[in-house]
């Protein structure tokens, strides 16, 4: 049966059936965390424990640490791009671990950006070392990984798409909320990775709603496969394994997108963006974003996290 490790800022925790249990441990990063199974194998046998609600959860992923993320890993979004589902390939992108925030904490979007967007994504929390070079089959690869996260790999679109890149558009601070819980696997519970449901609400309303066997182009496997050819990677490392359909963003239709294409790049973008500027998907100020990640029998369940968005004043950087 999985674990669900919890964080506060100074201490971890199992979460039980009745609450919450600490962790007797020195560990202050995931990592070192995930080299004491002793410890939490006994925090959760333990009955000694508080209410979760009582906890001021932050993420159970800590920085420094690698932050990789799958780019249009899900059909529903790669044809939502205007790409084609069957002839995508596969690719990464990396994102500062300065940008992971708590599973409650605000998104705070910097007074220059003007176009912010959501992506829930399942995070895969690796558990020991893979160098570059290993080989990994779909037997050993649970041993590799620790457990699984929700993510939201927010973006800033009008930074993202002019400047074609990532890193800048996906790294400010609170880009990445982690948690609440880390779920660490036992058994054969990632056979369950396609059962997962990934679902993202704004202010209550669904965006995303969609089954990982039903979408996902690429798995785990293929993922950390390609990734060992030249990424080292080491325990208490993040992959962000894409995200469905749903998101603020998406490809004009093809008509406006043939005209678009015959524009020098700054009148394309420019009319391209005032168009997206009537688009009221794009997160507000004031905005709640629920993400969660669970099979649809709860046997799985990865929690919810719930995240209100804050405008920075202009002239602040956050």
């Amino acid at each position: 049966m999985s674990i669900s490790v919890l964080r506060t800022a100074d201490a971890w925790w199992v979460q039980t059936a009745h609450g919450a249990a600490r962790i007797d441990t020195a560990a202050t990063t995931t990592g070192d965390l995930l080299a004491d199974r002793a410890a939490i194998a006994a925090a959760a046998a333990g009955t000694e424990v508080v209410s979760v609600e009582s906890l001021t959860l932050v993420s159970p992923v800590t920085a420094p640490c690698r932050v990789v993320a799958q780019m249009t890993n899900f059909r529903s979004h790669v044809a939502d791009a205007g790409m084609n589902p069957d002839t995508i390939p596969m690719t990464f992108f990396r994102k500062t671990s300065g940008s992971i925030s708590g599973p409650y904490d605000d998104i705070i979007k910097p007074a220059h950006v003007q176009f912010l967007d959501y992506e829930v994504e399942i995070g895969i929390v690796f558990g020991k070392p893979v160098p570059v070079g290993t080989t990994i089959t779909a037997e050993t690869l649970p041993e590799y990984v620790a457990g699984l996260v929700v993510t939201n790999d927010v973006s800033a679109r009008d930074l993202q798409l002019p400047k074609t890149q990532f890193f800048e558009s996906k790294s400010y601070p609170s880009f990445t909320p982690v948690g609440p819980a880390l779920v660490l696997l036992e058994g054969d519970e990632f056979s369950r990775f396609g059962d997962l449901r990934l679902r993202l609400f704004v202010n209550g309303e669904v965006r995303q709603d969609m089954v990982v066997a039903d979408d996902m182009v690429f798995r785990p496997l293929e993922a950390v496969q390609a990734l060992t050819g030249f990424q080292r990677l080491d325990a208490g490392d993040l992959l962000l394994t894409g995200t469905p359909v749903g998101t603020a963003l998406s490809a004009p239709p093809k008509p406006i997108e043939i005209l678009g294409s015959l524009l020098p790049a700054h009148l394309k973008w420019k009319a391209f963006f005032k168009r997206q500027a009537g688009n009221p998907k794009y997160l507000q100020d004031g905005d709640v974003v629920e993400a969660s990640v669970a099979t649809d029998d709860h046997a799985l369940d990865l929690g919810t996290q719930r995240t209100a968005v804050r405008y920075a004043p202009i002239g602040v950087q956050k």
